[in-house]
């Protein structure tokens, strides 16, 4: 049977779990009682969802077993009634792709995809800590964040130490997808810094990328077996009532492979890194739409559940 990797909130506080049908385990608790049942020791405590992905290898046939087997005496809890956190506390890095699909950059009047034996994919990085809250929490703006707009998109999760990895193998080191909603705030892309060094290096991206609830992820992982292409998932954004954005992963640029293998050329990628692979055609910014106070932004993509963010807008910064 198939599961899904997440954390809920317990009231000892954030725990590991599996999501198997609509009932959640404490994952802790059904490695031991599987480990005792077939007298094994499986090297990893379950304690955490971080420290799952550092033994992913371990991980996967046992989590697998497990959801087969629900072993006996692990107690379970209907997840309509549990109350989800992001599903790592927290990544080491969260990558983020930026103008990776062939439809955005037309919306971006960025012209046709470009020549990829010339071009290389351009990253950004977001916040950890600071930004990422689960499925069902707000994301709290401040008032003069008044151009926050919505960006919907695969995230993928590494499960294995990744260094100078060739795209021909990088899907054999991921270990599973999640939803990510990229928000944006283009208050001061608006109007550009004109400072020294505003005209040296251009858009802000720290204060584009990272702010308090600028990573909204969740629900939950879902293993990479799961996916059985992950450059053929539907993506659909909607907020304030409309289906912002309805398009698929098939047009990205760099697929999520050619991806892994430009950022572990760089860096070593570690399990829990999480890459945001770009968004496409229906975000806000263009037609002028933002985030305000009471819209709810859903994002829904292919097999991988459902990403509901709430939006407040804090009266004092």
């Amino acid at each position: 049977m198939s599961y899904r990797l997440l954390t809920y909130a317990a009231p000892t506080g954030p725990r590991a779990g599996l999501l198997i049908g609509d009932q959640v385990i404490d994952l802790e608790a059904a490695i031991a009682a599987y480990a005792s049942a077939h007298k094994i020791a499986p090297g990893f405590s379950g304690i955490d969802v971080k420290d799952t992905l550092r033994h992913w290898d371990a991980a996967k046939p046992i989590l697998k077993a497990i959801a087969d087997e629900k072993p006996a005496g692990v107690t379970s809890q209907p997840l309509a009634t549990t109350k989800l956190c992001a599903p790592i506390l927290y990544p080491g890095a969260l990558f983020g792709a930026t103008a990776n699909y062939t439809d955005h950059l037309k919306e971006m009047k960025m012209g046709d995809a470009p020549d990829k034996s010339v071009t290389r994919p351009c990253f950004f990085l977001k916040t950890t800590e600071h930004s990422i809250v689960g499925s069902g929490e707000a994301a709290h703006l401040r008032p003069a964040q008044n151009m926050v707009f919505w960006e919907g998109e695969l995230g993928v999760v590494i499960g294995k130490t990744a260094r100078s990895v060739p795209a021909s193998r990088a899907l054999e080191y991921v270990a599973g997808y999640t939803n990510v909603l990229d928000l944006s705030d283009a208050t001061d892309q608006a109007q550009r810094r004109t400072d020294i060094y505003g005209s040296r290096f251009g858009i802000d991206w720290f204060r584009t990328k990272c702010f308090d609830g600028a990573a909204p992820m969740g629900p939950w992982i879902t293993p990479a077996e799961d996916v059985a292409d992950p450059q053929n998932l539907s993506l659909k954004t909607v907020t304030k009532g409309e289906t912002m954005q309805d398009s698929s992963t098939k047009n990205m640029v760099f697929t999520v492979a050619e991806q892994i293998e430009y950022l572990s050329e760089r860096l070593t990628l570690r399990p829990g890194d999480v890459i945001a692979t770009g968004t496409c055609l229906g975000v806000g910014r263009p037609r002028g739409l933002f985030l305000e106070q009471g819209d709810i932004v859903t994002l829904t993509i292919g097999n991988l559940g459902t990403l509901t963010t709430p939006i407040i807008r804090d009266k004092e910064a």
